[in-house]
């Protein structure tokens, strides 16, 4: 039986019909797998420049401490004064100053003053352990001459930061820092001489900085992190890390061979996908980013690294996947049945959906038209991927709302909603560059609250996040849209006044701090009072930069606590040392 020329034609049409609608499906496919794992890459990647940011900031704001204390006059005199009268009172001072920085910094383990004589003998020292914070005194202070981190850091100059090796940290007597994963950053002390007198380090719990980093980060993203070497500080797998310490060698460039490219210098950032071992098996999609640190070490850097189960990346093109058969397994039995009357109606609408296939697929930011207003199986078609266009593009978008989201998390702070450190820092460096240019004035207030401590000691954390949320609303509310309001940390803030230059204004907007800041805060059936102790530094008087102006400001701040608390002090009429 021979078949006609409309049967032949309508079966040509059906097969092509099918084979059209089949490669259609195909491309879909695998064209939003491409863009799946690409998606995953380029968020795996910000992802990791958010966290490389913020353990930059956290090592700039331990280095800006270190250097900060070593600056301090107490600390030159007591390891200088050969009184021991003047050097105990030297020595207890410092020591108070030590545990108000342990407190406000819970990642630090212990902070130390250690002399270059007597072989590197701890003239004060500070530690963390269960119970809270100890001061370590007498006999029980030890001789660290023989550390390099001691060593190599009085080989210094002045206001340079020295960090060690993370280690596994095996000292003596060292509290809660004991066996725990630290490094030290230290700064060395010079008395006018031209050898140091000693230095001040502070052990950074590393363990507790990252767990803090990473906490916002979904539960089936792995983190890494290597030092120079390529051997794990952090990773999934506990047993992995720190595995030098035990006598083994597990390096990044195994797991993940692509980040040679990172060790040898040939790149500083590589996304991946790589099979893995235990604990999580299988492959996954992965970020890392070298990071340089800003220390006087030779290659000093370290590596940060985010990873993705390649499964979960894939998980939606799957079930688009389905969909897509679905839809092609319909049209190829519709093309069969209906190819030798459809046949001219038919080859118009396939190419127009191939073309905005192809399209779609390669990016085009405008979509092809489709016969959407049809209403036969290639209208359903033409719908049904139309749906599946704006499902990839609803996913998209879903990414770039999670990359805006981390990008903010990474400038506010999340109790208050306020910019944190970071943030304001960057303001402050713009609003001085354009100060500078125009030869504009610019005020820091820089303020701490009073009884903080009292309330959140005797009510709990709870009534301490109450009473800083309505102290960052009420701060907020009474300074000019211009300006900017900040939370340092702790129940520290600091408001920037931008072209602020007449004493008068500055000291009206100061008493309108005090007084909203006096006003009590309502918790349960308390009536909290807190008030506030204000340092006013002044740009040019009172620095030139943004660490002199906050160290200005941060004088003028103490001194105003220390003549009663709940009022403002100039930072041009306070005493270079805040605790004389």
């Amino acid at each position: 039986m021979k078949l006609g020329i409309a049967q032949r034609l309508g079966l040509l049409l059906a097969l092509i019909g099918v084979l059209a609608s089949g490669l259609t499906g195909y491309y879909a496919y695998n064209a939003s797998r491409d863009l799946l794992v690409k998606a995953a890459e380029e968020r795996l990647l910000t992802a990791t420049r958010v966290l490389v940011r913020q353990i930059t900031v956290a090592l700039d704001n331990t280095g800006r401490h270190v250097r900060l204390v070593a600056g301090h006059p107490r600390v030159a005199q007591a390891l200088a004064s050969t009184d021991p009268k003047v050097r105990a009172e030297a020595g207890g001072d410092l020591a108070a100053l030590f545990s108000l920085i342990l407190k406000t910094n819970p990642e630090y383990f212990q902070m130390r003053l250690i002399a270059a004589a007597e072989n590197g003998m701890e003239r004060v020292r500070v530690d963390r352990d269960e119970k809270g914070l100890v001061r370590v005194d007498g006999d029980d202070l030890q001789e660290k001459g023989h550390y390099p981190y001691v060593f190599n850091t009085l080989k210094l100059p002045a206001d340079t930061i020295y960090i060690s090796r993370p280690v596994i940290n095996h000292e003596g007597g060292a509290h809660a820092g004991q066996g725990r994963p630290s490094l030290q950053m230290a700064s060395p002390v010079y008395g006018g001489g031209k050898e140091a007198l000693g230095m001040v380090v502070i052990n950074l719990d590393m363990n507790g900085t990252f767990k803090l980093l990473a906490a916002d980060l979904p539960s089936d993203i792995g983190l890494y992190l290597t030092n120079r070497r390529g051997e794990f500080l952090v990773h999934p797998d506990s047993e992995q890390a720190f595995a030098f310490d035990k006598g083994r060698q597990v390096l990044v460039q195994q797991q993940f061979p692509a980040t040679a490219e990172l060790l040898d210098g040939r790149n500083d950032n590589v996304v991946t996908t790589a099979q893995l071992e235990s604990p999580q098996g299988g492959a996954v999609v992965a970020a890392f980013i070298k990071q340089p640190l800003k220390a006087p070490q030779q290659d000093a850097f370290f590596i940060l690294g985010l990873t993705q189960p390649l499964n979960d990346v894939l998980q939606e093109s799957d079930d688009l996947g389905f969909a897509t058969l679905r839809i092609v397994l319909a049209f190829s039995a519709l093309s069969v049945l209906l190819g030798a009357l459809l046949a001219r109606a038919v080859t118009g609408p396939l190419n127009q959906m191939v073309h905005a296939v192809q399209r779609f697929a390669a990016g085009g930011k405008t979509r092809e038209p489709l016969p959407l207003s049809r209403g036969d199986e290639i209208g359903v078609l033409a719908r049904s991927f139309d749906d599946m266009q704006q499902q990839i593009e609803t996913q998209m978008a879903s990414v770039q709302e999670k990359q805006s989201e981390l990008d903010h998390l990474a400038s506010h702070d999340s109790l208050t909603g306020l910019p944190n450190r970071r943030m304001f820092l960057d303001r402050l460096d713009h609003a001085l560059a354009r100060a500078r240019r125009s030869g504009e004035h610019m005020v820091l207030l820089f303020i701490d609250l009073d009884h903080f401590k009292e309330i959140n000691d005797r009510l709990g954390h709870a009534a301490g996040d109450v009473v800083l949320r309505a102290a960052a609303e009420r701060m907020h509310g009474v300074v000019r849209e211009i300006d900017t309001v900040a939370r340092l940390g702790g129940d520290e803030f600091i408001i920037l006044l931008d072209g602020a230059h007449d004493a008068e204004a500055i000291a009206h907007v100061a008493s309108k701090v005090l007084e909203c800041l006096a006003a009590p805060v309502s918790y349960k059936e308390e009536e909290l009072r807190i008030g506030a102790s204000i340092g006013i530094g002044q740009y040019p008087q009172d620095g030139g930069n943004a660490t002199e102006l906050i160290a200005a400001a941060d004088r003028a701040m103490y001194q105003a606590k220390g003549a009663g608390r709940n009022r403002y002090c100039f930072a041009a009429s306070a005493p270079a040392d805040p605790a004389s």
